[in-house]
């Protein structure tokens, strides 16, 4: 084995390290610890010479690093004895505000806030519910605002919106309070005004609908993209294009590149002023640095601005740069300024990505033959080496990428992204800036026709069960030896390295036996079971006012992630969009589910009346609908009209109950909701103080009950009154807003148990 160096490549590697160390404490060491390490550390990387200490040495300084950043992030949240008290904060608009409706979201960073408030240490984040006004980007407000730390939903293959919050320097989360001190103070210019300006220009040129994609890849505006949107994106694997790439930040440096070179030609006696080759260095440097700046400054763009500038600074000193030490040195500056961004998905997909291009396509022939061979390889090296970083990450990939990517690629790098620019370039005069923008939307409707009828391809996309981190080293060393330079041996075996992740370890229930996850879906309700061979999801969680909703977000990753797909049966209890709003992303993507509702009217999408369909069995597991009687001349609620289901195994059962109330529940039959078996329920509505009266309580005898409730709802759910009714018959309370996600299981021989709770115990330091 050679020896360790020490060199870009390795201290790079070393500072990945240092930084994902810390990701994985429960809780964040005293600084006592911190200086320890960072001083016996500082000793061995200045007296040893030998590469492996200075190595570790490296990785201890990032380690410590890191674990400051993370402390001064986790201190700049806001205090708790803040949260639920109203603040008036004095700041401005940051990034592109995003208006749904009525009701407008935007980041918000405060200068200055009242005497006796605490100013928050960082950026807010707020809705501001039916807007009369909405900000604009760069706007300098007053505002009466009401926050809370950062918190979110944990589930199964969900996202982390904690870790989000603490890698983007969100310190809360909250609403504009109607107030008379709400006003607008300024409106200073800021490169994120000329963003929205750009985006208004493309909206004006080909109208809203057409220009959704085009404003995504000009200014990294992706306010318009819609849930279906991003879903036929994933199913195609086509995000990256759609996000700012570090490709489109090469074919801008390109674009400045060929003025120069034009310039240049055009007045030949510059070349006595200055080089031609030290201009077009600096005019491709100056053209994409400005692109990045239009463009948000995500992470790959910040990645390849920080490449181009090594290029060019490397031939202005008559140097040669390679590309694995500028990857290196690029990853070395990100993670010097922040060690958090190891927290995003992007850092991963950005480096990972072209560091795998770079170690396993090479050219081998000249001529259009070599290029195109390059091409293919390139793209089959990147759809197949980033599916087990995907899978990891995301809990599905593509399985269609790669061919989509050879029609969408090119034509968005080399069509697309040049036309969308010189419309940036000429947007303020409109009659110049009207044809390169509606000749891109014209290349991106036809593209994307194409991409939303692969993505309906039978077998698009795959999904797994969580999969552990050595499956997935394991299937990307596969990758790496699979496309290996030729004369590596038995490179083709490199897919038998992928066995482990594609086909994971299962532990369905048996016969007669099943289990549940009530979903943390904030306040809503959604519930996936699992009997042997088949998945029924009641509910389906809320829509958001960002055009999300939790079906989309939160149901269909923790399908995946739990290995439960596809659904076979889809229940929405009733037609509020806290219980339905999640229901057409589920049916979109499993369109062959029997979708039955208490209220098919307000679900739509071919729903039927789920009384209709009165029991059915699965795997030994019993399924029936309670009726809720109904009197004659009597108007029932909305919530009354809710589907109550009944699930039972061969030793427990588990009621799911919707919204229904105390109402609803006096009407039900004692003997419907009487069992021997050991009983699991949802407190119905949430846990209002409405619902879960002492008479259906003492008919149904549950052992455990689960609120879905989201933390610090504004309706005060579960009451108190209601878990104390639960408690004084001995019955185990659990709140999905303090829980998370919770597993019940119903084995076949032994009474039903709450097996994990995922916010339970604290497994990360960012996490409330």
């Amino acid at each position: 084995m050679p020896p360790l160096r020490l060199s870009l490549v390795s201290c790079a590697i070393a500072a990945t390290v240092g930084c994902v160390v810390v990701q994985a404490l429960p809780a964040l060491p005293a600084w006592y610890y911190l200086v320890l390490a960072a001083s016996v550390s500082l000793g061995i990387g200045v007296r040893s010479r030998r590469p492996t200490l200075r190595l570790t040495a490296i990785v201890v300084w990032f380690a410590v690093w890191t674990t400051c950043r993370a402390m001064w992030a986790m201190d700049a949240r806001l205090p708790a004895d803040d949260e639920g008290r109203d603040i008036v904060v004095e700041g401005r608009v940051v990034d592109l505000p995003r208006r749904i409706g009525a009701d407008a979201s935007f980041v918000f960073a405060p200068v200055s806030a009242d005497a006796g408030s605490t100013l928050p240490g960082g950026r807010l984040r707020l809705t501001w519910y039916r807007a009369a006004s909405p900000p604009r980007a760069c706007e300098r407000w007053r505002l009466n605002v009401r926050l809370r730390r950062p918190r979110g939903t944990v589930n199964p293959g969900g996202g982390d919106a904690e870790r989000t919050a603490l890698q983007r320097g969100i310190v809360a989360t909250g609403y504009v309070r109607d107030s008379t001190r709400n006003a607008r103070l300024a409106t200073p210019v800021c490169i994120d005004g000329v963003r929205e300006r750009i985006a208004s220009a493309i909206d004006a040129s080909v109208g809203a609908r057409d220009a959704r994609v085009l404003k995504a890849l000009a200014v990294g505006d992706t306010r318009g993209l819609d849930a279906a949107d991003w879903d036929v994106a994933r199913a195609t694997g086509v995000s990256h294009l759609i996000a700012i790439s570090g490709f489109h930040v090469g074919v801008a440096a390109g674009g400045g590149v060929l003025f120069a070179r034009a310039l240049y030609a055009w007045l030949p006696w510059l070349a006595l002023r200055l080089p031609r080759q030290v201009a077009q260095a600096a005019a491709g440097l100056a053209v994409s640095g400005a692109y990045g700046l239009v463009a948000g400054m995500s992470l790959p763009t910040v990645r390849t601005l920080l490449m181009v500038a090594i290029v060019v600074l490397a031939g202005l000193g008559r140097r040669r740069a390679g590309g694995m030490s500028l990857l290196a040195f690029a990853v070395l500056a990100v993670l010097a300024v922040d060690p958090l961004s190891v927290l995003s998905a992007g850092f991963w997909l950005s480096f990972a990505g072209v560091g795998f291009l770079m170690l396993c396509v090479a050219p081998r022939e000249r001529g259009w033959r070599g290029w195109a061979g390059e091409l293919l390889r390139a793209q089959a090296a990147m759809t197949i080496a980033l599916l087990p970083l995907s899978l990891w990450l995301f809990g599905t990939a593509s399985l269609v990428g790669f061919a989509a990517n050879l029609v969408a690629a090119p034509l968005v790098s080399f069509a697309v992204v040049p036309l969308t620019l010189l419309g940036c370039v000429v947007h303020a005069v409109p009659a110049l800036a009207d044809m390169p923008f509606a000749a891109a939307a014209w290349l991106l409707s036809w593209l994307w026709r194409l991409l939303e009828a692969m993505a309906g391809w039978p077998g698009a996309r795959i999904g797994v069960a969580d999969s552990a981190l050595p499956a997935t080293l394991l299937a990307t060393f596969g990758a790496a030896w699979l496309f290996m330079p030729r004369g590596v041996p038995l490179r083709g075996y490199g897919l038998l390295l992928f066995l482990p992740l594609a086909w994971p370890p299962r532990d369905d229930p048996g016969g007669g036996a099943f289990r549940a996850w009530v979903l943390d879906v904030g306040q809503g309700l959604a519930v996936v079971v699992r009997t042997r061979s088949h998945t029924l999801v009641y509910d389906t969680g809320p829509a958001y006012a960002n055009g999300g909703d939790a079906g989309a977000g939160i149901v269909l990753p923790a399908v995946a992630a739990l290995g439960a797909g596809p659904v076979d049966r889809l229940v929405v209890s009733h037609g509020d969009s806290d219980h339905a709003g999640g229901a057409p992303s589920i049916m979109r993507r499993y369109p062959s589910a029997s979708l039955l509702s208490g209220e098919p009217g307000r679900v739509g999408l071919g729903a039927r009346h789920c009384s209709r369909e009165r029991s059915w069995t699965w795997d030994g597991v019993r399924f029936r609908f309670l009726s809720v009687p109904v009197r004659a001349g009597e108007t029932t609620k909305s919530n009354d009209r809710s589907c109550v289901l009944v699930v039972e195994g061969a030793a427990g059962r588990l009621l799911l109950t919707g919204d229904i109330g105390t109402a609803a529940e006096r009407r039900m039959r004692r003997e419907d909701l009487a069992s021997a078996l050991p009983t699991v329920t949802t407190m119905a509505h949430h846990g209002s103080r409405h619902s879960s009266g002492a008479p259906w309580l003492d008919a149904v005898r549950p052992r455990i009950a689960v609120a879905s409730a989201g933390w610090r709802n504004r309706f005060g759910h579960p009451h108190p009154s209601v878990v104390d009714r639960h408690a004084d018959i001995g019955v185990d309370v659990y709140t999905t807003g303090r829980s998370g996600a919770t597993r019940i299981d119903f084995p076949a021989d032994a009474p039903p148990a709450v097996v994990r709770e995922w916010r339970r115990p604290v497994e990360r330091y960012w996490r409330e």
